[in-house]
């Protein structure tokens, strides 16, 4: 009569070693999951904060991208992008304690740097403009450097 007993016993046992190794496969498989999407999640800030920069600086050209609007002039001691538009005011987008900032007046209101809003944490932001090319030279937070390169059509059509 002891016989099933200890049958019994060892079934039980090998149902636990079952799941325990199921458990223990589920567990890796969850952390390699996790790590996986926390490299993916670090990869896709990373390449936000690349673009996001010059998307927004290119974006704010082309909106304004017209004849005159379009200058690069000194803005509290570093040049700034100054885009006019067609009613007598003024965007700044410039460089100011390690973020892109943007200030929208209304001539020359004796505004300073302080007075603009954040846009973009980033470590430098240059621009030049030379015969109608448009460079702007920015270094993400990361440390990563980009140039774009914008030709002003200023108005012009696009050709057929």
């Amino acid at each position: 009569m002891k016989q099933p007993t200890m049958k019994h016993n060892i079934d039980g046992l090998a149902a636990l070693l079952l799941f325990g190794i199921f458990a223990a496969c589920v567990l890796s498989v969850l952390l390699s999951g996790a790590g996986a999407y926390r490299r993916l999640t670090q990869r896709d800030l990373t390449a936000y904060d690349r673009r996001t920069g010059l998307q927004y600086i290119a974006y704010r050209v082309r909106q304004a991208d017209r004849q005159g609007a379009v200058a690069v002039e000194d803005f509290g001691g570093a040049p700034a992008l100054r885009l006019d538009d067609a009613e007598g005011y003024s965007t700044w987008v410039y460089y100011y304690e390690g973020q892109i900032a943007e200030l929208y007046s209304f001539g020359d209101d004796g505004l300073t740097p302080a007075d603009g809003d954040p846009v973009l944490a980033v470590q430098s932001l240059e621009f030049s403009l030379k015969d109608g090319l448009l460079t702007v030279h920015i270094t993400d937070s990361q440390g990563q450097e980009d140039t774009l390169l914008l030709s002003l059509r200023s108005g012009e059509e696009a050709a057929a």
